[in-house]
Formats: structure tokens, sequence, C-alpha cells
């Protein structure tokens, strides 16, 4: 026992002795910690650094606040020198010989943990100043031979991030008598270089990013660290988790893309943290004191769905009179929906300005004058960009925008069915798109959030002010390489400023131009090929999906199955389109349109192959009829062979009737394309065998019966007016 304790009291003497160098040593606390930093405007880049420091609670002093920035843009040229002079005139005012100092950069730095981390690392790299450290060297290659090796790691100092005592840092920056524009990397650059300077300040490298982690010349080496509520970097060549996350020279869109997630911006668990923060709130407005926002509606090219387009501006939930229009139509096909739609509701809008094709002016032209518009209007608040092919079905969009409070922010749409959306989440080297790890996750919804991108398009609000402030350039949108889009992103990046999209609602969709034709009357119909959903959404009856999920399906007449089909505006465009075609067959038995050349039950029709149709009506039977076909008739599947699809017209003076007769077909479906007592009288369908009629057809219901042996019908008398409908006579 007395052995034990003799031994005991010995080890513990041991450790006091050599405390320092042989036991634990004693940690320093935080509060001797201070961070400075040099901040001459408030960026998004400075509020993010903000952001994650009080997240880690860093007592954080900023230097240069308000001034000029007189440093050189330092991203192309040696620059900096100016915080060099910032942080000497600082800690002249510093006494306490004990505090530690981190001095870093803030537009382009985010913290990944917190105080007590990085000064355990700071003790333990056993050095009075610790530099961070790169494997490029800048600015002056000629200096790469006076560099000390290291064993292992980056041989090159950082000046975007150091750490140290007061007195030591103080004598490393005495010297400095260098103009703003000077080099701060040359300047700390030769202090280290300097084997007597490097020993009596006491300075070293992190050579392996355990506190700091420059991303230039090491991109490929960093890699997001997903962790219980929070999100790292981890650096996989030297496998450690570097303390801050510095995106130095040109890597400013990959320190965006991190700074989306750490430390805890978007987490697995949490989701977004910070989506809610700083939001302008306007329920609380009356809405003569809305913001007042300048749309841009931008027609640069034939497009489906035009009409639609305006019904939905139209239906945006926002002030009419906090409203003004900027339209530019640069095609002339779409000027009369132009027209039609500012002759009914111009009005509704506080101003309207229209430039039309005959004034020649192109898309990157009117972008720059529609911005301009605003720019110059005091009273303007936002403009908010939206292109003719968006799809946007939220009505509240403009509200949920201006509400999220962000220099340039847009909604994210997709393009039905794929991946491609209005928003890029990298760039490649040439500064053309680049798939983001996270982009399908984003794309797809698996993970929700505003996120920091380098490109957005389509449909994007601006903040006015940014463009008095920052985006003062009339020619925004202009290059001689770029597109307008491209143009306007590149500028926006140049500037430092943050591009936003959010995918916290659903905002809509985009169209598909390609292929769009104008040669018909109304060329939406031949869209179910290219834009499904919208095609859909314009033509198909608002009670088809209902009547599929709740077997709506009345039967009038024994298997006969009656079931809505047509939207009133598929109605009115079958028909109208097929009167400006306007060939007519004559009602005669010799048709050559048809194989053997003689019809036995004539009709006054025309084919849907005429008008080029056949290819999209035998789609539209595929996704639409089939279906019902499918669950009306058990065990029957159809791939919907049809050897006639055609639209029929009955006039009293032309062909009021159609005589008794089958259908060839196994199966038949007729589309009542207008209404009775509205535009005709009589009409209707009588099914001899059960003595059973349908006299009443209603618009855009279609009757599905059976053609040959069971069903034999006729057509009753129109007695007034005109009568349309489209039929298919359906084969397996």
């Amino acid at each position: 026992m007395r052995l034990w304790t003799f031994l005991l009291f010995f080890g513990v003497l041991v450790c006091e002795l050599f405390s320092v160098t042989k036991c634990a040593e004693q940690r320093i606390p935080d509060g001797k910690l201070l961070v400075l930093t040099v901040a001459t405007k408030e960026t998004g880049g400075f509020k993010r650094f903000l952001r994650s420091a009080k997240h880690f609670n860093y007592t954080v002093k900023v230097l240069g606040r308000g001034q000029t920035w007189k440093g050189g843009d330092y991203m192309t040229a040696p620059g900096g020198g100016q915080k060099v002079r910032l942080l000497k005139e600082a800690l002249e005012e510093m006494k306490t010989k004990d505090t530690i100092i981190l001095f870093i950069d803030s537009y382009d730095v985010v913290f990944s943990s917190g105080p007590k981390e990085l000064l355990k690392k700071f003790q333990q790299a056993k050095h009075r100043v610790v530099f961070s450290s790169e494997s490029l060297i800048w600015p002056d290659r000629h200096l790469e031979d006076k560099h000390p090796h290291v064993r292992e790691g980056n041989r090159f100092l950082g000046s975007g991030g150091f750490i140290g005592y007061l007195p030591n840092i103080k004598e490393m920056v005495s010297d400095w008598t260098g103009k703003d524009d000077d080099s701060d990397q040359l300047f700390f650059t030769k202090i280290y270089i300097d084997p007597a300077k490097r020993k009596s300040i006491n300075i070293t490298l992190d050579t392996k990013c355990r506190l700091f982690q420059n991303l230039h010349g090491a991109l490929d080496e960093v890699v997001l660290k997903f962790e219980d509520g929070r999100v790292r970097a981890r650096n996989v060549l030297y496998d450690t988790l570097p303390v801050i996350i510095h995106g130095n020279g040109p890597t400013k869109l990959q320190i965006n893309y991190l700074g989306n997630y750490i430390p805890n911006t978007w987490t697995f668990e949490t989701g977004c943290t910070v989506c809610h923060e700083e939001l302008r709130p306007l329920t609380a407005l009356k809405e003569s004191e809305y913001p007042l926002v300048v749309i841009g509606v931008f027609i640069q090219q034939p497009t489906p769905f035009v009409s639609v387009f305006f019904e939905r501006l139209l239906k945006l939930q926002y002030p009419k009179e906090r409203l003004r229009l900027f339209i530019h139509c640069q095609e002339a096909h779409h000027q009369p929906q132009v027209s039609s739609f500012l002759k009914d509701h111009g009005s509704l809008y506080q101003d309207v300005k229209v430039i039309g094709p005959e004034e020649v002016i192109d898309g990157a032209e009117a972008r720059n004058l529609g911005f301009d518009k605003c720019r110059k209007a005091d009273d303007c608040d936002y403009f908010f960009s939206l292109d003719v092919e968006v799809v946007l079905k939220n009505e509240n969009t403009l509200k949920i925008l201006i509400e999220q409070n962000l220099p340039i922010v847009a909604p994210m749409i997709t393009r039905a069915g794929r991946l491609w959306s209005n928003f890029w989440g990298a760039l490649s080297a040439e500064g053309y798109y680049a798939r983001s790890e996270d982009y399908v996750d984003i794309v797809q919804g698996r993970r929700v959030g505003v996120w920091n991108v380098p490109y957005v398009s389509s449909l994007y609000l601006v903040k006015a002010d940014v463009l008095r402030s920052e985006l003062t350039d009339y020619e925004l949108f202009t290059s001689q390489i770029l597109d307008p889009d491209m143009a306007f992103c590149f500028n926006i990046r140049n500037k430092g400023l943050f591009m936003h999209v959010t995918n916290m609602h659903t905002f809509g969709r985009i169209l598909s131009t390609e292929n769009y034709k104008t040669d018909h009357l109304h060329n939406d119909l031949w869209q179910i090929f290219e834009n499904p959903v919208d095609w859909q959404d314009r033509y198909i009856h608002e009670n088809y999906t209902h009547m599929m999920k709740d077997k709506l399906i009345e039967t009038p007449c024994p298997d006969v199955y009656w079931f809505p089909i047509f939207s009133e505006v598929a109605c009115d465009h079958i028909v109208e389109e097929m009167e400006h075609f306007g060939k007519w067959s004559g009602g005669g038995n010799t048709d050559t349109r048809i194989q053997g050349g003689y019809e036995n039950v004539p009709t006054i029709d025309i084919h849907m192959n005429q008008i080029n149709f056949e290819k999209e009506w035998h789609k539209f039977l595929l996704e639409y009829i089939a279906p019902v076909t499918e669950k009306m008739y058990p065990g029957y599947y159809t791939k919907c062979q049809t050897p006639l699809n055609f639209v029929v017209r009955y006039k009293p003076d032309e062909q009021p009737l159609l005589k008794p007769h089958h259908d060839a077909s196994t199966f038949t479906i007729n589309i009542a394309l207008n209404s009775k007592d509205v535009d005709y009288q009589g009409g209707g369908c009588r099914f001899l065998r059960y003595d059973c009629s349908i006299s009443a057809p209603r618009k855009g219901w279609t009757l599905m019966h059976p053609g040959r042996l069971t069903h034999y019908h006729e057509g009753l008398p129109t007695t007034a007016g005109v009568r349309y409908i489209a039929v298919s006579f359906v084969d397996p």
C-alpha cells in the first residue's frame, strides 16, 4: 500500500514538472480567441461568414467597415495590402499578450467547427503562428525554391487565414509599409521564406489542412461529410476535418456550393435551417403598400400555349395596381395573343410597355431595356423576369419570392418528366453547364431549401436596389460569345453577387419549344408529344381523372359507356381547325382517302391524316381512351389500331343524319364537339337493337360502344345549326 502511494505521488510530481510537454497541455480558453476580418461592405458572402461564426459562438471584430476598398482585384492580380494595414492598425490598440488572433478573409469563408477544436489544433501545431497552406505558389513562382520542404502536405503559404499569439503577429506585421493595393500574399510569403524571421516569429504552415482548407488547387480533395445534424468538409487526401473553409482565388462557386450545407445550413435531419431567416413578410401590408414590381415578359420564339400563359399571368395573386408590364414580343406569330390580352386586361395594370416585332430588337437588348426601366424608376422595387415558355402554376409565386428577401432569387421549375430545370448546380471549366452532386436531389425534391447556384434563367426576381448599386452596367445581357442568360449570370458572378433558387414550393414547369410549328390554326393541338402535361391541362376534360379514379362512367344504353374526355377548348379548337382546313368530303360512296376507295356509309367529314394529326390522335387514344376500355371491357387490351379517325359535320341542308349501320371496328368512340340547343337542334344517336337513344350529347363527352354485330345504330337528324362529332373506329 505504501509502495502504491509513493508511485502515485511520484507520477503526480512528474506530471506537474513536465506538464507542458509530457502531460495533457492546458487548453487555451475560448475567450482568449479573437477573430479579425476585413469587410468594407456587407455582401452575401460576408453574411454567410457571420452566420457560421455566430453558430459556433466565435467573437468577431470586423475591420474596414464602411470604408472604400482600395486593395485591388486580387482574384486576378496581386493585391490585398489594405487588409495588412487595417490589421496592423487594429493590433496596435491591443495589449493582452495571451490573446490569440485568428485573421481570415470573410467573403469566401465559412466555419465548419468551433473555437475549442480550432484552438486545440493550433496548440498541437506547437508554433506561435500557423498559416493556411496551398499546393500552388502565388504570386511569384520564382520564390518556389526558397520555401522550406515539408515531409507531407502543402508546401506554400496562403495569406487568407492564419492564427497566432498577439505579440508574434504584431511583430510579423510591424514592418508593413506597403500600399493598399500591394500584395499581402507576397508580404507574408517573404517573411515565411526568410529563415531568421520564420524562426523569430515562430511560423509554420498547416500543411495537412487540419485548421484551414484552401480550395484553390484542392477541389478534388474536398468532400462533404454529413454528421448528426451538421455538415463538415473532409480532406480525403490527408483524412482531416478542417475548421475553416476558404474559397480562395477562382473557387468562389465551390465555396458557395459547400456553404449550402456547412456548418448546418442544410442537413438530412433538419432540412434547411436558414430558409426562414431575414424574410420580408407581406401579410401585414395593405395592397397599396406592396412593393412595386416591373414584370418583364419575353417572347423570343414560337412557343406553345401562349394564351394559357397570359391567363396564368392574369391570375397572379398580387395587386395589379402595383404591377407594371414590360412585354417584348419578338415573334410576330404571337402578336395577336399579346394584343388580345392587353385589350381585355391591360387597363388593370399600373403601366404597360410593349415592344413588338416591328421594332426589330433582339432578346438581349430587350432585357437590357426592361431592367433599365426598373433601374431608372425611383419607385420600382423589383424586376420580375418571366419568359413565355414558363408555366406558372403557383399563383403566389411573386409573393413568395419577395418574402424570401434575396438580391436575386428564382423559383425552381423543371421540364415535365425530365431533369432539365431553370438553374445549374455547377459550371464547367469553360463556364457552361455542369451537374453538381446534389442537382438531381434538388430537382426531384429530395433536398428542399434555398440554394446558392451559379446560373438561373427563364424566371427570377431581382431587387431594384441591386440594379442601382451593383448591376449598374446597362448591357448586362449583351455578349459576343454568350447567350443573354449566360451573359447576365456571368456579370452577376463577376460582381460577387449570389443567385439563389428555391424549391420550397411547387411553382410550375417549363415548356419544350422544340419542334413547335406554326403552320396550323391551333398549333397547340400538336403538342401531345412535346408537352404532354400541358396538352392534358388544356385539352382533357377537368373531370377525366376523377372519372378514372371513381369510375364515374355513365351507361345510357346496354354496353354503351358515356364519359367526359375533351375540354371545351379542345372541342372548339378541333372544330375550328377542321373548318380552317375546309376540305370536307362530298358525302358520296366513292372515297379515295380509304383503302378500296369505297365507303358503304358515307359522311361529310375530314380525316385526321388530312391535317397531319393522325399520330397525335393515336397518342390521344392510347393515353386517354385505352385505359377506359380496359376498365370497362375486362380482359380486353388495345393498342388502338385505328383504320379511321375523322370529324363529321351534320347540317340540315347538307347531311342531317346517318342511316342505320354497323361500324367497321371492334369498338367506336364518338365525341360530341359542340352543344345541343346552343349550336344545333336535334341530333343524337339511336341503338336500334335496344331501342335506346342518346338525344342530348354533352360537349366534350364521348360515347364508347362495340362496333360490329351488336350495336346497330343511326345518327338522328340535325334539324338546325351545325353539329360536329369526332369519330374513331378502333381495333386491337
